[in-house]
């Protein structure tokens, strides 16, 4: 199976700066689309920001040119770089990933996997 395990939330006055990092383990064949998500307080869960496996990315409105979302293939790793944070930026965030992954070496199955979310605190 496959676990995805995120780090680096955490407590940033307005303005300040976080970097988040998700890493997949297990039986991994192939990673498909990763991306973040994002819960606040009484709100839905929302796209923050997405990485294709070839590298193209999409970003919320709210995000754009203060996130910037990348990936590592071969550490199986995704980041999200957040600048010029705000309170509004304050929610759980969530990593996912589209993954092809492998059993007894010829049996492949593809899931949509979750992290267990990091909490982004930005104070005012």
């Amino acid at each position: 199976q496959v676990q995805l395990v995120e780090s680096g939330g955490g407590l940033v006055q307005a303005g300040g700066s976080l970097r988040l990092s998700c890493a997949a383990s297990g039986s991994i064949f192939k990673i498909n689309a990763m991306g973040w998500y994002r819960q606040a307080p009484g709100k839905q869960r929302e796209l923050v920001a997405a990485i294709a496996n070839g590298g193209s990315t999409n970003y919320a409105d709210s995000v754009k040119g203060r996130f910037t979302i990348s990936r590592d293939n071969a550490k199986n790793t995704v980041y999200l770089q957040m600048n010029s944070l705000k309170p509004e930026d304050t929610a759980v965030y969530y990593c996912n990933a589209d993954i092809k992954w492998v059993v007894a070496g010829n049996n492949f199955f593809t899931d949509d996997y979750w992290g267990q979310g990091t909490q982004v605190a930005v104070s005012s």
